[in-house]
């Protein structure tokens, strides 16, 4: 099954710490009764879950959702420990992490997009890294702005004379996957000093942020700084964003159009997670892109849930994906979200 045809738009909204959707219009064949679900994880897609609830808490008979985005790491990790009733992950959960949990995991993937490469760097506006300048300078091989190596993707461009400080996050993070990701792709080196990784033993001693909100914060405050945000909030914050070399040795900016060249070629695998390393290197658009997921149990032991979680991802996957479309974020591929719904609605207990 291939990602292709995605109409793929992102949204300028502000990060919600929870989110309360109300949901239940347009769901048929499925048990409608009020019921509360509870979930927590990635912050990349708190932007979509928060205009979800703006447009549907009026809906009736409701369904209430509460979200935390604490990262897909304290996501992943509380859906393990059966405290909420979904977790929520922009890399899924690894093999590993899903045999931990005992009453059974499926996924299901709600949306995606571009991470943006953000700067502070005075004097400079139009910033161009090459697929061999970023991961070294996130790797702490290149520590100054004026570096050679910079200069010669910025021809023309007067670099500042000071150090560079990376900005990066404080949790674990889907967003530090994905950013991860794909330097590893782009460098050998990179990958056998940091890979990829939710939580990256980074070079030297970074700024920390939590969430994507705390990274941009720092980036706007600092003065030759340099992190990674979803694009969104970069937008939102109007802090510039590098143009990133792709494979066919382009510089991109990451734009919806670009963003959607980039997931043209992903597969989905039978259990709707995909191939990392294709995310990490795309053929071509914007090199620096990823999907998120939710995680929802096989078995509910409280009598209801079951029913409420079937009722919110057809939703999703259904009304939920033209608000995706509305706010520019990837809009998963019907063919895809169908699959995901009949599981769903046979799997979930």
């Amino acid at each position: 099954m291939l990602l292709s045809g995605i109409t793929l738009k992102r949204v300028i909204a502000t990060s919600a710490v929870a989110a309360t959707v109300t949901l239940g219009a347009g769901l048929t064949g499925i048990a409608q009764q009020a019921a509360t679900l509870n979930g927590a994880g990635a912050t990349f897609p708190e932007p979509l879950y928060q205009r979800w609830a703006s447009e549907l808490r009026k809906a009736n008979p409701p369904l209430q959702v509460n979200y935390q985005g604490i990262g897909s790491g304290g996501g992943v990790r509380q859906f393990i420990a059966g405290s909420v009733d979904f977790g929520a992950s922009d890399n899924a959960m690894t093999d590993e992490e899903a045999k931990k949990v005992k009453n059974g995991v499926v996924f299901v993937p709600t949306a995606g997009g571009p991470v943006a490469v953000v700067y502070n760097a005075p004097g400079v506006t139009d910033l161009r890294l090459s697929r061999k300048v970023l991961p070294q300078i996130f790797a702490g091989q290149i520590k100054n702005w004026n570096d050679p190596a910079i200069a010669a993707d910025n021809p023309g461009a007067k670099l500042p004379n000071q150090p560079i400080r990376l900005a990066v996050r404080a949790d674990a993070s889907g967003t530090s996957f994905i950013f991860t990701n794909a330097l590893s792709a782009m460098s050998p080196y990179f990958k056998g000093r940091i890979g990829p990784n939710r939580a990256p033993s980074w070079a030297g001693s970074p700024l920390k942020g939590k969430g994507n909100p705390g990274v941009a914060q720092i980036v706007q405050r600092t003065p030759g700084s340099i992190g990674y945000v979803e694009a969104a909030f970069a937008r939102q914050n109007k802090i510039p964003m590098a143009q990133v070399q792709n494979s066919k040795g382009e510089f991109v900016a990451p734009t919806q159009e670009a963003a959607n060249q980039a997931l043209e070629g992903v597969k989905f695998n039978p259990d709707f997670r995909v191939n990392y390393d294709l995310l990490g290197n795309p053929d071509s658009g914007y090199p620096i892109v990823g999907l998120t997921w939710i995680m929802v149990y096989r078995n509910y032991e409280q009598p209801g849930k079951a029913d409420a979680v079937k009722r919110m991802v057809q939703w999703m996957l259904t009304d939920g994906q033209k608000i995706n479309d509305q706010l520019d974020y990837t809009r998963i591929p019907s063919s895809v979200a169908s699959q995901v719904v009949q599981t769903v609605k046979s799997e979930v207990k």
